[in-house]
């Protein structure tokens, strides 16, 4: 749950500190990963300084819009549970964390005159946002220096809010003298602090002075909570007693070497920037969610106080992170699906995005769907999850509209249910919530509903349900306009004809160019929540042409066949209309395995990696989406990329000799072997395969692959083979196997 690193004052700053060259504002605590929208979290800012010019406390700075600092050039590192940079000031800071506590650790310069030195640690009342709500309090002991408080704050992307307590003490000298501050000025007196805000966050909090330090270092150890103060000290002291910092960081290497050890790969013929590309991708899918058990204020939750938060959000996750977890860590996973369905019971709605204990905001439909879905055909069945209650949670989304559809459920069912599509401009008297998107909601929906189906048959007794669900599945074809073309924005005809377009209610058809809201679309309008957006969320007609997951082969005899499915998945990528920092985009880089061309998948994974993701400082196309994006580049680099709320996995040659991942619950090892291996990646086509040492022609594996421990040995050439494309070998669509779209 801590998570400290430097704060930065940059427009990028939503997981605290970037690599642009902004300012310094301080080091906190909390923060989500990889997130868009508004900064999250950064809550109980520490900022040092080596003294008060004057030995005046009133000419430090406090405001931190006003203390903030450069960095040193070079002087940044980081390795898993450990960050350090140096300040402008010469001061030096580096940190480690364990699971609710903090540990900070400032270097102050060396002296060189008999000045006095007196450093000063102060801490601050607010957030990355400046959210802060009124009455935050601190209070510092003048003896000990100790600080305790606490303070209300507004999650980045959703509605409510949240209180989050800490708990800080130091060691490197005696406490000189404390106080407290408000805006610009501080004082010795009062030692404790209540503060309001005045036409905007008002800067307030409480600092410790130290006498001359021996050893020019003070540590810091801060203890969070979303329970209280008390419970954030005793966090601290049992996970940290002893301030030993050399300690605590090996221990978070160690609990990270754990957690990143299953997936082992060869590294012949590879690079270390290949081999950092592919773990730090791994890592970054283990950022999100967060563990929170035993700081869940809100409700008493049924096994050992187990919770996790920062659901952000599942309209991102679901495609491939949350189901990167099911193989890397299932145990995990399983404590995530039991806390979104107590999440369900005790808020009313199973969430689409969720953070800092409040509900988030609804991109599309209700994705907590194929989640569940996705875990349970995939064996996350431990008997302390209640199933049933996870089906009932479902159901509930597709068939109850929540009254405030912007953050839980569904808005529209009434529509839904008699028109089969969700109508543009809809009247809809049930529920409220941003009245756009009816294209994305329709298709997002069809496949909610379709992912309820396939659980609906895997937890067997609900046939009526299998049924009605998937018969809602289909309903993305009522919003099919076999007629509408599509043009270039300097006129030029594509050449593609027939499109998702939205419709009204009677039936007729709206005009929205199917390349507005594109990667190529210089002008855009609003498109993703606003009330004036488009209807389609941070994407184009063009993009959402190719979401439904559940039935390709239907989509493709809609498109007219195979080859003019292909021609359009290949204009879709080579003329930039999407953009692989987008997650709509990351299943059409597969969608040719649908149409029998593996080899295009391939051809197109190795495209995008590493064109578009490197591990440089701009190595990611646009933020990691609580890593959306390290998922995706894991998977694909894995070469097996799932289909979520289905249990496949499209085949793919690995961007290495051999990878293999080995269930930690079970032990069991899956290897995926590449013969002819071209470190090249000139040879990337697979021309046969076996599955445990008999032949194997499908381009895609279920879970058992990865459950039972089997090895796949692909054998590469330089061309396109025939390998993969036999109707018969494709993975499955509801058109052609009915039902059957969850087993090999």
């Amino acid at each position: 749950m801590a998570k400290p690193v430097a704060d930065t004052d940059s427009g990028g700053n939503q997981g605290g500190f970037t690599l642009d060259g902004a300012n310094v504002t301080g080091f906190s605590n909390l923060h989500d990963s990889g997130t868009g929208s508004t900064p999250s979290l950064g809550n109980f800012a520490l900022f040092p300084y080596s003294e008060c010019p004057g030995d005046d406390i009133d000419r430090c700075v406090y405001p931190k819009n006003q203390r903030k600092l450069s960095y040193v050039d070079g002087s940044v590192g980081s390795t898993p549970g450990y960050f350090k940079l140096q300040l402008a000031s010469g001061i030096t800071a580096d940190m480690t964390a364990a699971q609710h506590t903090s540990l900070f650790r400032f270097q102050f310069p060396e002296r060189n005159d008999s000045a006095p030195f007196s450093p000063l640690i102060l801490m601050d009342l607010t957030d990355l946002s400046n959210s802060r709500q009124n009455n935050a309090s601190i209070s510092v002991d003048d003896s000990t220096g100790q600080m305790t408080g606490n303070g209300r704050f507004i999650p980045s992307f959703g509605k409510g809010n949240y209180v989050v307590y800490f708990c800080a003490d130091f060691l490197g000298n005696d406490v000189r003298d404390t106080g407290i501050f408000v805006n610009s000025r501080a004082g010795f007196e009062p030692k404790n602090l209540t503060i309001n805000n005045s036409g905007g966050t008002l800067p307030g909090g409480a600092f410790v002075r130290f006498n001359s330090l021996a050893q020019n270092t003070i540590l810091a150890r801060v203890g969070v909570s979303y329970i209280s103060s008390e419970q954030a000290c005793a966090s601290a002291l049992n996970e940290i007693p002893d301030f030993d910092f050399t300690r605590v960081q090996t221990e978070a290497e160690n609990a990270w070497r754990t957690k990143i050890n299953p997936v082992q790969v060869s590294t012949t013929g590879v690079d270390n920037s290949t081999l950092t590309n592919f773990f730090s991708g791994i890592y970054r899918t283990m950022i999100n969610p967060q563990n929170y058990t035993g700081e869940n204020p809100l409700w008493e939750t049924s096994v050992d106080n187990q919770y996790f938060d920062s659901f952000y959000c599942l309209w991102d996750s679901f495609r491939s992170q949350l189901p990167f977890l099911t193989i890397l860590d299932p145990a995990a996973l399983s404590r995530m699906i039991q806390s979104l369905i107590e999440t369900q019971q005790n808020v009313g709605y199973l969430p689409d995005c969720r953070m800092s204990l409040c509900k988030g905001i609804t991109q599309g439909g209700s994705n907590a769907d194929n989640v569940l879905t996705d875990a349970y055909l995939k064996g996350i069945r431990d008997s302390f999850i209640d199933w049933d209650a996870g089906y009932a949670a479902v159901v509930k989304d597709a068939e109850v509209e929540p009254f405030d559809w912007f953050i839980e459920g569904r808005g529209g069912l009434a529509s839904w249910k008699s028109l089969n599509y969700i109508p543009v401009e809809d009247f809809d008297p049930n529920g409220f919530g941003t009245m756009t998107r009816s294209v994305s909601r329709t298709l997002e929906y069809a496949y909610n509903d379709f992912s309820i189906s396939n659980l609906a048959s895997a937890l067997g007794g609900h046939d009526d349900d299998v049924a009605k669900y998937q018969n809602r599945s289909r309903a993305w074809e009522n919003l099919y306009y076999p007629n509408q073309t599509s043009a270039l924005f300097n006129g030029t005809d594509t050449g593609f004809t027939g499109f998702f377009q939205a419709k009204y209610l009677n039936g007729t058809w709206d005009d929205q160019n199917p390349l507005t809201c594109s990667n190529i679309d210089n002008n855009p309008p609003a498109c993703s929540l606003q009330a004036s957006g488009q209807e389609t969320d941070e994407s184009s007609l063009w993009e959402y042409g190719f979401f439904v997951p559940h039935d390709q082969a239907r989509l493709i005899t809609t498109y007219g066949g195979d080859d003019a499915f292909v021609r359009r998945l290949e204009y879709l990528h080579d003329t930039n209309i999407t953009y692989i920092g987008n997650e709509p985009a990351f299943l059409t880089v597969f969608q040719y395995h649908y149409a029998g061309r593996p080899a295009l998948s391939a051809r197109r994974a190795h495209y995008y990696i590493p064109a578009f993701f490197s591990p440089t400082p701009g190595g990611l196309p646009g933020n990691d989406d609580s890593g959306a994006m390290g998922s995706f580049l894991a998977f694909t680099m894995m070469g097996l990329f799932p289909n979520p709320g289905q249990d496949v996995y499209l085949i793919l040659p690995p961007f290495f000799e051999e990878v293999s991942v080995t269930n930690p619950v079970s032990g069991a090892t899956a290897t995926v072997r590449n013969v002819g291996f071209d470190p090249t990646y000139n040879a990337i086509y697979i021309q046969n395969a076996t599955l445990d040492g008999v032949p194997y022609t499908k381009n895609w594996v279920d879970h058992s692959f990865f459950a039972e421990g089997k090895e796949l040995v692909l054998t590469l050439g330089m061309e396109e083979s025939t390998w993969g494309a036999a109707v018969e070998d494709r993975p499955p669509s509801l058109s052609t196997m009915g039902a059957d779209t969850t087993r090999a």
